[in-house]
């Protein structure tokens, strides 16, 4: 099914475009992968010093606009952050993040990015 960017605002097809913190990383302190219901997929890579995020990158493979869009806002709020602060980004703080500019259809894409950027910190607080 092609996606129709008409059911974004500005600027989230803005951020779509130019998506923030986009790629992967070599020797993060922890990572994630997850597929999504409707398919797209999403990676989380974090650096992490002193419990605190120090950098962070996603990566999606297949994600459309609403997935690249949620994981670049996770990205821009948590970075710099000490984890325990890190945590309190949900879906809905995504979505607020970008004004409910990301239409209904599109809101798993939030759940997606939080529950990814969840099991990074998950991954971390297993490992140390």
């Amino acid at each position: 099914m092609k996606e129709n960017s008409d059911n974004y605002s500005e600027e989230v097809r803005e951020l779509a475009k130019n998506p923030k913190h986009f790629g992967r990383m070599n020797d993060p302190s922890a990572s994630a992968y997850l597929k999504g219901i409707c398919g797209d997929d999403m990676e989380f890579y974090l650096l992490i010093k002193d419990k605190t995020i120090e950098d962070i990158m996603f990566y999606t493979e297949t994600g459309c606009e609403g997935t690249k869009v949620c994981g670049s806002i996770v990205a821009q709020i948590a970075i710099g952050k000490p984890i325990n602060e890190a945590m309190d980004i949900s879906p809905n703080k995504i979505l607020e993040a970008l004004n409910y500019g990301l239409h209904e259809n599109h809101h798993h894409c939030a759940i997606l990015a939080a529950s990814t950027f969840y099991k990074a910190i998950t991954y971390f607080l297993l490992k140390h």
